[in-house]
């Protein structure tokens, strides 16, 4: 359709995520759905340079807009410190001074292996010592540096420790002080950073006079309620979506002991201005509507994979997991998908190989950047326990192949530790292990737990627990042809696609747009630097 054709939609809808949206399978699902559906679909994302990059997903648009990043340092962590006051300043000056004195100890060492070079090469032994003695204060400044300059590194070190450790009774005690003074405003004061996706997207949003914003998990809640305040003053109606991918109090504090607390004031502040709210499982959404006395129960859009890809995602062949294994069709093989964090548990299975002679595993992980320093490391416990050859580290796959993909396993693992937000999941990767029809192995943390042990369609064992697991994975491997028939019952896995995901999230927007008068398709405004492709690039998951 040429650009400045018009054509009828049931709604202008712009989805917004804190993310460059290609890793983000959820996100790329709902754009290109809603768009199908009839929406108008926006996908803003970010992107920390510039310029505008834009691409289309089916009929949805994406646009990174380039943020600036500058907030993330927060100045209640690199203030000087009365309790420390010799400490450098938090920022370069420290590892600058550090390395000088290392420039300064490489030019002293070359002084000297000077001076032993002549004395070798036929000089005067007078003249030697001489030398030696005229180095001597130089030796004696430049100890007493270095030892100075350690002792304020060090003292800079233990300041920016200190600051980052929540059970420290200041740091308490400080962010205490900003939850009793501010309450849900707080986050302003403890962590600034959350301010830059909204400087970064407004302008974008406001330009598009959305009539919903969909608004990806926290960070994002806020940027959607302040636009559709400002929607609001010009006499809009436009409606907000809220999108929970994660129950924020639960998760792992990251960066500094003011985050969480942060983050979780920041929801606090913004869940009322929700016109609606979705997220990806029942536990999850019970949860919310407790934590923020929702009047209705979010809505429950799973991350489901896709039955049926689209004509442009099904193009490309699905490679063969075994083969790129370089292993037969008779070689046990478990199958991991996804990042690999310590809290994930995939060490569990890298340990459990010598106890598991024939087995291989397939770990579906690297990411298409070439940065995978957690891959390497569990790539090197596997040489350390002599089992790096039944170990195959492999690149991730679109998402709509990943099903396929794993098929030719013959059992599929989600080694999760106990997390609040682990207890609550269901999971990418649980769906996509339904759909490749592979017997889960799962630890037992609850939903996850309590669905595997519903259907039938695999086993638990205790999590962290290396002979409980080694024990189901004797189990499944025994007999896995009766944990694969659990998915031909009650037609189990058509409620587990992501069209039945859609219609869920379809019915959400109409619902809060039930008479909407067709509007127009914009005109696209990209900014001349925009660099424009044809399709999503490899997701990596």
């Amino acid at each position: 359709m040429p650009a400045n054709q018009a054509r009828a939609t049931r709604g202008r809808v712009v989805m917004l995520v804190d993310n460059d949206v290609r890793g983000d399978s959820r996100v790329q699902k709902e754009a290109r759905s809603m768009a199908a559906a009839g929406w108008e679909v926006f996908l803003l994302g970010e992107r920390r340079d510039s310029p505008l990059e834009t691409w289309m997903i089916g009929d949805a648009e994406v646009r990174l807009v380039p943020m600036n990043d500058a907030l993330n340092s927060t100045p209640a962590l690199w203030r000087r410190s009365l309790l420390r006051p010799l400490a450098y300043p938090i920022g370069r000056e420290s590892g600058y001074r550090l390395e000088l004195i290392k420039a300064r100890h490489a030019e002293l060492t070359t002084r000297f292996a000077l001076l032993n070079a002549k004395r070798r090469e036929g000089g005067s032994a007078a003249a030697h010592a001489a030398g030696k003695a005229a180095l001597l204060p130089v030796r004696v400044t430049h100890k007493a540096l270095s030892l100075w300059t350690r002792f304020r590194a060090g003292e800079t070190r233990r300041m920016r420790q200190f600051r980052r450790d929540g059970t420290k009774v200041l740091n308490r005690a400080q962010v205490k002080f900003w939850q009793t003074a501010m309450g849900d405003r707080a986050w302003r004061r403890l962590d600034p950073s959350l301010w830059q996706w909204e400087l970064a997207f407004r302008k974008s949003i406001d330009k598009l006079q959305p009539d919903i914003i969909h608004a990806n998990d926290f960070r994002m809640l806020g940027v959607g309620a302040r636009a559709k305040i400002r929607a609001r003053a010009k006499g809009r109606n436009t409606k907000l979506v809220w999108d929970a991918h994660e129950y924020a109090p639960g998760l792992v504090p990251k960066y500094h002991h003011r985050w969480l607390p942060a983050i979780t004031a920041h929801e606090a502040e913004f869940a009322p201005y929700a016109d609606a709210v979705v997220t990806v499982s029942p536990s999850l959404a019970d949860l919310l509507q407790q934590e923020h006395g929702l009047a209705t129960r979010p809505d429950v859009v799973m991350n489901a994979p896709v039955q049926a890809p689209a004509a442009d995602e099904s193009a490309a062949a699905v490679p063969d997991l075994r083969t790129d294994c370089g292993i037969g069709p008779d070689v046990p093989l478990l199958a991991y998908v996804g990042g690999i964090t310590p809290v994930r548990g995939v060490d569990i299975i890298i340990d459990a190989l010598p106890l598991l002679p024939e087995v291989h595993v397939a770990l579906v992980s690297v990411h298409p950047n070439g940065k995978n320093p957690l891959v390497d490391k569990l790539v090197e416990r596997a040489v350390a326990a002599g089992v790096a050859d039944r170990v195959h580290a492999l690149p991730y796959v679109p998402h709509w192949q990943v099903s396929d993909y794993l098929r030719p396993a013959d059992a599929a693992v989600s080694p999760l530790h106990h997390l609040p937000n682990h207890e609550i999941a269901l999971s990418n990767k649980f769906f996509e292990y339904s759909h490749a029809r592979l017997p889960l192995i799962t630890s037992d943390i609850r939903t996850m737990a309590e669905m595997v042990r519903s259907t039938g369609q695999g086993e638990v064992f205790k999590a962290e627990d290396l002979d409980d697991f080694v024990r189901v994975v004797r189990l499944v491997l025994a007999d896995p042809d009766k944990y694969r028939a659990a998915y031909d019952k009650d037609d189990l896995l058509l409620s587990w696609t992501w069209e039945a995901q859609a219609a869920v999230l379809d019915r959400v927007y109409t619902e809060l747009m039930p008479a909407t008068a067709a509007v127009t398709e914009p005109v696209v405004e990209a900014a001349e630097a925009a660099t424009t492709t044809e399709s999503l690039p490899q997701a990596a998951r």
